[in-house]
Formats: C-alpha cells, structure tokens, sequence
C-alpha cells in the first residue's frame, strides 16, 4: 500500500464525551468519509533518553519540539509493514516524515544498532536523531482505538477519533496485545483535527454548538506524568523511609 512520507499540518486537539461525538460524526455524515486504514487499533512505542528529555521538554511545551516512534495499524507480524515516525512541532506546526520496514527489519535495525536500512533523505535524519540523544530507546507502549476520516471535497482536512487510550512500560513491542493503563476517563473521547488550512464552516458550527473546546492533551506526555513520574515518585519515598 502507498503511504505519504511527509506531513507539514496544524493538528487540534479536543477532549468529548460520547455523546458529543455523536453529534460531530452527524455533523460531518455530507462531508466526509472513514479513511484506507478505517477503524483499527493503533500501536506506538515512543523511543526516549534514558532521562527522559523528550517527553520532559515537550511537557514544557517550548516553541520547538521532536519525538521518535515506530506505529503499526494492526498487531504486526514479522513480515508486516510498520512506520518509523520522527515528528516535530515548531510555532504550532506540526511537521511529520516517516518511512516504511517490515517489522523483522525494525528489530534487526533496533537490536544491531546499525545506520537505517533504507538510504533516503528521512532515513539519514532518523539516524542523526539517534546519534544526537545517544541513548534513545523504547521506552513507552501506547496504544488506542481510532476512526479516521477524509475529506469529501479534495482537501487535506482530516479529522480523527481516539478512544481506549493505554500505555504500559512492558512488552515494548508491535507484535504484543493490547494492555495498559488507562490515559483518558473511560466515557471521553479525543478528536484531533488536522490541516493545512482552515477549519470548515460547518464544523466551526458544532464545536460551537456542542461547546466543544480545544485543549492540549499529549499521549506519551499524559503517560509519562500517570506511570513514570508516579513510579519514580513512590520509589524515591521508599529509600527515604528506609
């Protein structure tokens, strides 16, 4: 299957309710369609330093910022096709490249520690990433259910849905099930809109109505302040009680 290597897009994030969603989805029946991938369950493991300075700089939410993570759309088997994703956001601009291996040739590459597999321009920017935060490695296992859609009209205008948010620090793997620690209460849903452009008029009209409001909501941030921070927390009470 064909794939889009490069994203350069505004990507807004709302937190919902079920019924809220409802009313999007209503709203949104003239103008646009489920996508290729459709309903799936997504799978992330997000790469970090060995303190943390990626999610820890994003949390500061500075101007600029960069994450590394590979993502199946399915539970991948060795010979399934998985995405290598480096993503930065400078001045509320999000700016996506990634690049596609079996998921036998990510582990080769991971285990081995030798230069990408593939001799491209995004594959040389992957490996100066590693070569500058030396001691990235999987860190984070996250995971949601998602409805994708596409614009009627020929535009770059998607919109997502993401529901039964979980992360987990074991079983960093695109092949393991799906487990984890909830991100998210368990009737909410988080919409993202995603574009180059503008927001259409008709769906400025629901958010409106709806009293949908923008709000930032990082998975791998959420995840880190939820498990890593608690754990590093409770484990710094112990050695002062002992």
């Amino acid at each position: 299957m064909a794939y889009q290597a490069v994203f350069k897009r505004y990507e807004m994030k709302y937190m919902m309710t079920g019924r809220q969603k409802k009313a999007v989805l209503e709203a949104m029946l003239p103008h646009m369609r489920l996508d290729g991938f459709g309903r799936t369950t997504i799978r992330n493991v997000y790469f970090d330093t060995d303190s943390y300075i990626l999610v820890r700089r994003s949390i500061e939410k500075p101007v600029y910022k960069e994450k590394l993570r590979i993502r199946s759309y399915r539970q991948a088997n060795a010979q399934d096709q998985v995405f290598i994703e480096l993503k930065k956001k400078y001045d509320d601009v999000v700016y996506k490249r990634r690049e596609s291996l079996t998921q036998l040739e990510v582990l080769e590459w991971l285990v081995r520690g030798t230069p990408f597999p593939k001799s491209t321009q995004i594959g040389d920017e992957i490996d100066y990433f590693f070569q500058l935060y030396q001691t990235l490695k999987p860190k984070v296992f996250l995971s949601y259910e998602r409805e994708a859609f596409y614009a009627l009209d020929g535009s770059d205008f998607r919109v997502t849905f993401d529901e039964n948010i979980l992360a987990r620090q074991e079983e960093l793997s695109l092949s393991r099930d799906v487990w984890g620690e909830p991100l998210a209460k368990e009737d909410r849903v988080l919409m993202e809109i995603k574009t180059s452009g503008g927001i259409p008029l008709w769906m400025t009209h629901v958010l409106a109505r709806e009293k949908i409001y923008k709000t930032s909501f990082s998975k791998y941030g959420t995840a880190y302040v939820k498990m890593i921070c608690k754990n590093q927390t409770e484990m710094a009470g112990k050695a002062f009680i002992a």
